[in-house]
């Protein structure tokens, strides 16, 4: 069984950076497509953030591709979510998710992943 463990998030200013971490056992990050997902303040829906594939080809949703970065440490087994210039409008629960998949397999629906972190706050306050 796979899980998934989210930690990293906390309070930061306007314009400052975080980088969250989605560590994995039960299954190597190297056999998994792992996403990143938020659901912000008022929203009952989860959205897509960014996703990276088992063989580490990347995908971020447009209004934050130039600020986030995805990537993963195979070594440590881990998937993380480095955000830069972080806006209020990134205050959010953010959720690492993941499910097997070939390397060239990019998983952006978030019916198709299979297992899911805890979830961790990340708050854009001054």
């Amino acid at each position: 069984q796979v899980q998934l463990v989210e930690s990293g998030g906390g309070l930061v200013q306007p314009g400052g950076s975080l980088t969250l971490s989605c560590a994995a056992s039960g299954s190597s990050v190297s056999s998994l497509c792992v996403g990143w997902y938020r659901q912000r303040p008022g929203n009952e829906q989860r959205e897509f953030v960014a996703t990276i594939s088992s063989g580490g080809q990347d995908l971020l949703e447009n209004r934050v591709k130039d600020r986030f970065a995805i990537f993963k440490d195979t070594a440590k087994n881990a998937v993380y979510l480095r955000m830069n210039n972080l806006e209020p409008d990134d205050t959010a629960v953010y959720y690492c998710a993941a499910v097997a998949k070939p390397p060239n397999i990019l998983v952006v629906l978030e019916r198709n992943y299979e297992h899911w972190g805890q979830g961790i706050q990340v708050t854009v306050s001054s």
